[in-house]
């Protein structure tokens, strides 16, 4: 049977997640842009980066009567004021040459993208079938590292709610510039754990997908790893410890992430081998070309090779084939476990550096974990 599944997004592939794989190119003022800056007179600037535009405006839930003036800046940059605006919560859009645009720069731009599933018999591992589905629930958390409320979702399996049974844990991570909202959206991590559910394919566990994307204010996208590592260990596992029944050692833990979630994975895992059992790296590997950050690797994995042997009982890497952007960079990484002696599995399925590929990664990782 031929499956295809297209994602019409605002962006297919953020630059961050392109950056961290070693794509580069020409930066814009796009790139650090706040498309929404509250004042502290409660006047609200508006941004947008459209340099080819003849005419720029905004609209939605905003003071009809004092509407916002665009200008263009020499950059591309189109900036407009309303001013000392009550205190509430307004939609708005963007008017490009009469054209409506959703705000692509707004921290849920990628929430709003349209989803498009084809899907010839409707039978695939993702499709919404009729048998029992868990709960994809929106819990936030309060993140001592960052100082700020912080969102997650979580599944749990049918009958959840009425079972006093403790359950494993997966933590799942998403890409460079989505959110926690990709997993369950775009991911369909829901249905294809309902459906290996229903098969009898899976143990019941608890599948945590957290927020990995953090600004940096430098843009230094490499910068936000150890930040979210910090707080996966001081902050996320606590709160879900504290709000689930779930097991709480090692032998019931496990971790995996996809390309920049993968980095997270890898910063997570290796700083805390005797926290994990299963740990999966999806389209990933080591800051690709630092050299500096792949010479403390070689000499940590070195020195931690019986430490991480010990401890995990899975270490698997996947990727989506050569035609994968991370492909070059995570067998480089593999040449660096490969000589410290750490014993890992390598696999690929077709797909590339896309959901395709992670899909299918969730589908098969969901069925080897505590068993």
């Amino acid at each position: 049977m031929k499956r295809l599944i297209l994602t019409i997004a605002v962006a297919v592939l953020s630059m961050t997640a392109l950056q961290a794989q070693g794509w580069f190119r020409q930066p814009t003022p796009n790139d650090t842009l706040r498309s929404v800056v509250v004042l502290p007179d409660n006047s609200v600037v508006f941004q947008i980066y459209a340099p080819n535009a003849q005419r720029v405006s905004v609209s939605g839930d905003l003071p009809w009567d004092r509407p916002a003036i665009f200008t263009k800046e020499e950059n591309g940059v189109w900036k407009g004021r309303i001013a000392k605006m009550d205190e509430g919560v307004f939609r708005y859009k963007f008017s490009v040459d009469g054209m409506s645009v959703y705000d692509p720069k707004a921290p849920n731009a990628g929430e709003t993208s349209a989803l498009l599933t084809v899907d010839k018999d409707s039978d695939s591992f993702f499709a919404m079938k009729n048998v029992p589905h868990g709960a994809v629930a929106e819990r936030y958390y309060w993140s001592e590292t960052l100082g700020s409320m912080r969102r997650l979702h979580v599944w749990t399996p049918a009958g959840y709610e009425k079972s006093s049974k403790k359950l494993p844990v997966l933590y799942l991570v998403h890409g460079g510039g989505d959110t926690d909202n990709s997993w369950p959206g775009v991911g369909a991590a829901g249905l294809i754990l309902d459906n290996l559910m229903a098969e009898g394919k899976m143990e019941p566990m608890v599948v945590v997908m957290p927020n990995g994307t953090i600004e940096m204010p430098d843009g230094n996208f490499q910068g936000e790893v150890p930040i979210f590592a910090k707080d996966m260990i001081t902050s996320i596992i606590p709160f879900i410890e504290d709000n689930y029944k779930v097991y709480t050692d090692q032998s019931h833990r496990a971790m995996a992430g996809l390309s920049m979630g993968g980095m997270e994975t890898l910063e997570v895992t290796l700083n805390h081998p005797e926290m994990f059992s299963y740990v999966w790296v999806l389209s990933s590997s080591f800051a690709p070309g630092n050299k500096e950050v792949y010479e403390f690797e070689r000499g940590r994995l070195k020195r931690e090779a019986a430490r991480y042997n010990k401890n995990f009982k899975e270490l698997v890497f996947t990727q989506g084939g050569p035609s994968d952007i991370a492909y070059n960079n995570c067998k480089e990484t593999l040449e660096l476990f490969k000589a410290a002696g750490i014993k890992y599995e390598y696999h690929e399925v077709p797909g590339g550096h896309s959901w395709t590929a992670w899909r299918q990664n969730l589908y098969d990782l969901a069925q080897r974990l505590f068993k």
